[in-house]
């Protein structure tokens, strides 16, 4: 708990709160170096390489250079230290300390507690505060405030966080409850937890596997040794200087860690680092890619993480919101029942035989009313009717519209009225009001102003009962000029019926089926008003206990729920509402592209059933060949349980599934059961904060940036502006991500491996006597720069079909889900044709080399020229891998291909020359070998011979493959063969379910409102600011790859 006087340092002082300095960044420029090299050597790969250069420096045991152990760990280090440092540059606020000594314009740098502002009517004076500890709650805040002997309640919404910006308002003052460290936003900004990929979990576990392999090929060797020595050693004293009582078992001992030096190779010291620079490449592709740019809100797509974008491609499960993620969150007011009447029904509707009316009426003319909103539109006359005649039940139906809400009000010129809602619901619900004849003119803290049919009237606001998830609906208390208390109240169907007078029972079967059957039914959302006329007394009693409850400093939300249980009481039924929510464009086709590459789409929203089944209908989840619907249905905890695992069973074995009234944290729960059940790979996508947490539970979490702020998309792995791009990021971007760094992968062990395994073979040709098969330069360079750019190259290019053929052919994403293209059968084919190149390319060399002579009859069989050979060999085979490997070829992959090769003649000439020798002897003993070998046509056709070999079983086994068990991948590539030119016939277009445009129904904002914002009289208010466009040519959604312009497997769609 903390206490605070206004204006009484010392009093302040004497706790030793936290000042307001805060360091954002990680590292400084002394802790920089140390600090970061300390967390690099705690990966195992570099701990491994420092251990390794310690054994380099025992005489007894170093059977290599230093330089090849340092050389490639300096780079790594050097490239690692590199990226963390730009990285921690970017992403933090400053570099060093950041001391926010004065206040900037407009910015907020502490916590406060708003004290006074611009605006009327908000000045107080503070005396004592008492509230928490600092926390890392950003939506709740607990405190009371004394002011001249009296204690009001503090929260959340009478406090200024850090970060916020002031709109409209010229200046305020606070009292500063938090700073520096202890703020709320400094508070959330510790470490987040780190998404790993299952491929990050694969390799750490195939290192474990090389580890273990690198054991039993060094015990092998050693085990040799031992033998060897203990049998032969004694006979080659004149080549090897034996001591008089060596130990065979000494040799044998240090030997094995003679062999850990030379086949350290196997361990890939440079492959995080690698991935990691892949990853990041990869990233860029979708920060760069203007398919993904939504023009309208100048919002380009964004990966907010590099470490996941392989993961994009392995997707089994999405988890997506309905409000603003499916729909585009922009609200109409379309039909309502007022006291058993429906009103507004004039959109299509299907007659018995399957035809479609259309019952279009002329558009109501507003005229009237001078206070309209001429943007609305409505087309039922009816209702204006009931309105101008006076209909008690019809204005006490608008009254409440205009009356229960926390809306605030701007009016810049007289009758120009600007809305800032929390939600667009009560935005669409307030603007109906005010176009029937009560408008909402402007609020107070302590009053609302409504001018009713052309006449002021100005309300009391007594209290608010705010909205909160477990509540489901609002409630405002007011009290008229004729002194009449009146508590009005909106809210679920399900909520307001439990709590109905007993004579609403009639009332409410009829409103009940004009909700399921007619508004539910078409997908609008749909909400249930009531009010209850109040006793003096009752209430005066009632809001000393609510005054309580809400000064209280523990539990003050539960009590404040009991306390408007107490009240929300036998409520008369007005009627109901039903609101518009259009889907966003490309949902349908999204949707059902997603389908077909067998993605499982699971919808968790906040409505009732019957508006759920009408959205998945909408939404193409749902068909009509689809005759069977399981429901899963629970009223207790009990009941909950026992259904928990009939609906995991059942629910994984449809391809979707729409869960209705889920919390938002009944929404992270679905996630973490099918993640910890299913061991599959999930996405989460959402624009609201009620997204959050689902967000945070999934392997990927995508925001859209919408009508709900930023929280989803701060939280988020990946953003965007529409729904419709997620096909893009999984169907293209994640697909080429996976297929890439499982190509990478392989490519890299395979070379590695091949490169390591001719040392093992060697060990039994040169008495296990640790002595390595290449030269040492060749060692120190071979992953470093021969091998390092060509798969750089295949990593951040190849693809194996454009994007356009990515979206013709879903199916093409099944494999990333079975993990077909990289697994540990896939490394143990690998390590098989390891095994088989290197002995390839050790024994046709070594045969091809022993007992041979030169064209000129001198003799080449040396061990020099049999290492430039085997490198050499070595060097063309894994090249033509991985051209053979390449789906797809740019100047870039040509260039790093030829370049290396290139690069590695150029090298050996030079390293091998008489000059490099006469000045560095002792580490360049090659002297002459790449000019005396390289010019023999023996060497080349043992070259040509060697490659072949390796890779001849290889194009002959693909080949067998691709003609008896083609996977879709060969299959789609073949077709793209035979068919690049060729239009698509068209097809078949199968019959929509539906045609309207209504998807939902209605549901609250799973964020707490703004009632306690309106009764402190702290006003927000967010003008509309366009914002350049960030590129200048527009792209409509038929221009983005969208499925609809490209033909299926078997069906499809023409483009429209």
């Amino acid at each position: 708990e903390r206490h605070l006087r206004a204006n009484d340092r010392e009093f302040n002082l004497s706790f030793k709160y936290a000042n307001n300095a805060i360091k954002t960044s990680k590292y400084n420029i002394f802790t920089f170096l140390p600090l970061n090299l300390f967390e690099q050597f705690q990966r195992l790969a570099n701990a491994y390489f420092v251990f390794l250069l310690i054994l380099q420096l025992i005489p007894a045991i170093s059977s290599l250079s230093w330089f090849t152990t340092v050389v490639p760990l300096l780079l790594v280090l050097c490239i690692t230290l590199v990226k963390d440092g730009s990285d921690d540059i970017v992403s933090s606020a400053a570099q060093y300390y950041i001391q926010y000594l004065h206040l900037s314009i407009s910015a907020v740098q502490a916590d406060l507690l708003l004290l006074s502002s611009s605006e009327p009517l908000n000045l107080i004076y503070i005396e004592t505060v008492r509230c928490e500890a600092p926390n890392n709650r950003l939506d709740k805040f607990t405190g009371t405030l004394a002011v001249e002997g009296q204690t009001f309640a503090l929260d959340n919404e009478r406090i200024l966080l850090r970060g916020c910006t002031l709109r409209n308002t010229e200046w305020c003052f606070g009292l500063v409850l938090f700073g520096g460290p202890d703020t709320k936003l400094m508070q959330n900004s510790g470490k987040s937890v780190f998404k790993r990929t299952s491929i990050d979990h694969l390799m750490n576990v195939l290192v474990l596997i090389i580890f273990g392999l690198l054991a039993c090929m060094c015990t092998i060797l050693a085990i040799g040794n031992g033998i060897w020595e203990y049998q032969q050693g004694s006979s080659f004293t004149v080549f090897l200087p034996r001591q008089e009582g060596a130990d065979a078992a000494l040799s044998g001992f240090l030997t094995f860690w003679s062999y850990v030096i030379i086949l350290n190779t196997v361990v890939p010291i440079s492959l995080y680092v690698s991935v990691e620079i892949l990853r990041l490449g990869n990233s860029y592709y979708i920060d760069w890619d203007r398919k993904m740019y939504h023009t309208k809100s100048d919002t380009p797509a964004q990966a907010r993480t590099t470490t996941l974008n392989e993961e994009l491609g392995q997707i089994k499960y999405i988890f997506s919101d309905k409000t603003g993620t499916l729909t585009q969150n922009i609200m109409t007011f379309n039909r309502c029942s007022i006291n058993g009447k429906s009103y507004g029904d004039n959109h299509p509707r299907r007659h018995h035989n399957n035809h479609l009316l259309w019952c279009w009426h002329k558009k109501v003319d507003f005229s009237w009313n001078s206070l309209a909103d001429p943007k609305f539109s409505f087309h039922d006359h009816a209702l204006v009717e009931a309105v101008k005649q006076g209909s008690t039940e019809v204005h006490a139906f608008f009254k409440l519209l205009a009356l229960c809400h926390t809306v605030m009000p701007e009016e810049k010129t007289v009758g120009n009225l600007y809305y800032q809602a929390q939600s667009p619901d009560e935005g669409a619900l307030v603007t109906a009001a005010r176009n029937f004849g009560f408008v909402f003119r402007s609020r107070t803290p302590e009053t609302i102003s409504v001018v009713e049919m052309g006449t002021n009237t100005t309300y009391e606001l007594l209290a608010v009962l705010d909205f909160n998830n477990v509540r489901k609906r609002m409630s405002v208390i007011v009290r008229s000029q004729k002194g009449r208390l009146t508590l009005y109240c909106k809210g679920a169907d399900t909520i307001i019926y439990e709590r109905l007078h007993p004579s609403c029972s009639k009332l409410m079967e009829v409103t009940t089926e004009h909700l399921n059957v007619s508004y539910a039914g078409e997908g609008l959302r749909t909400l249930a008003l009531a009010y209850k006329d109040l006793d003096e007394a009752e209430f005066q009693a009632w809001r000393e206990r609510h005054h309580e409850a809400s000064t209280a400093l523990e539990e003050r939300e539960e009590k404040l729920d009991a306390i408007y249980e107490e009240i929300e009481t036998d409520l008369l039924l007005l009627g109901a509402t039903a609101v518009e929510d259009k889907l966003q464009d490309g949902v349908p086709q999204t949707i059902e592209q997603l389908s077909k590459a067998d993605i499982k789409i699971w919808v968790l929203t906040g409505d009732k059933q019957e508006t759920a089944e009408n959205i998945g209908y909408s939404c193409n989840m749902l068909r009509e060949e689809m005759t069977e619907v399981f429901v899963v249905a629970a009223d207790t905890a009990e009941g909950v349980r026992e259904e928990l695992l009939e609906l995991l069973r059942t629910a994984c074995m449809c391809q979707t599934v729409i869960c209705c009234r889920v919390t938002p944290l009944q929404k992270a729960q679905v996630v973490e059961l099918v993640k910890k059940y299913k061991k599959a790979v999930t996405l989460a996508i959402g624009d609201g904060a009620n997204d959050v947490s689902m967000i945070k539970a999934a392997h990927i979490g995508v925001g859209i940036s919408g009508q709900e702020g930023m929280q989803a998309v701060l939280s988020s792995d990946y953003s965007f502006a529409q729904f419709r791009y997620l096909q893009r990021l999984l169907l293209v971007h994640g697909r080429w991500s996976y297929l890439r760094m499982c190509k990478f992968l392989r490519y890299f062990f395979y070379k590695n491996f091949s490169f390591t395994f001719i040392h093992f073979w060697y060990g039994f040709f040169c008495g296990f006597s640790a002595q390595t098969v290449y030269d040492e330069w060749f060692i120190t360079m071979y992953n470093l720069v021969y091998t390092a750019l060509p798969v750089i190259g295949l990593s951040l290019f190849d693809q194996d079909v454009n994007d356009r053929w990515s979206f013709q052919y879903p199916q093409l994403y099944s494999p990333g889900q079975q993990n077909q293209y990289f697994s540990i059968k896939a490394f143990g084919k690998i390590l098989l044709h390891s095994c088989y190149s290197s002995l390839i390319l050790f024994f046709i060399p070594y045969a091809a080399m022993h007992d041979t002579v030169r064209d000129d009859g001198k003799d080449i069989a040396d061990y020099q020229s049999f290492a430039l050979l085997a490198q050499t060999c070595l060097l063309m085979v894994v090249n033509l891998q991985l051209g053979l490997d390449t789906y797809y070829w740019t100047a870039v992959n040509h260039f790093f291909l030829w370049g290396s090769l290139s690069v590695y003649f150029a090298v050996s000439f030079t390293l091998y020359s008489n000059g490099m020798f006469l000045i560095f002897t002792s580490s360049f003993p090659f002297i002459g070998t790449a000019r005396n070998s390289l010019n023999q046509p023996n060497v080349w056709l043992t070259i040509f011979l060697t490659t072949i070999l390796c890779v001849l079983p290889v194009v002959a086994l693909r080949f067998l493959l691709i003609q008896l068990r083609p996977t879709i991948n060969d299959k789609v590539r073949y077709k793209v063969r035979q068919a690049k030119a060729v239009l698509p016939p068209p097809v078949r277009r199968f019959p929509r379910r539906r045609i309207s445009t209504r998807r939902s129904g209605y549901a609250f904002s799973h964020a707490r409102g703004y009632g306690d914002l309106v009764t402190s009289g702290r006003f927000l208010r967010r003008p509309v600011k366009s914002r350049p466009a960030l590129f200048p040519l527009a792209e409509s959604p038929l221009a983005e790859n969208s499925p609809q312009t490209y033909r299926n497997i078997g069906e499809g769609t023409p483009s429209s």
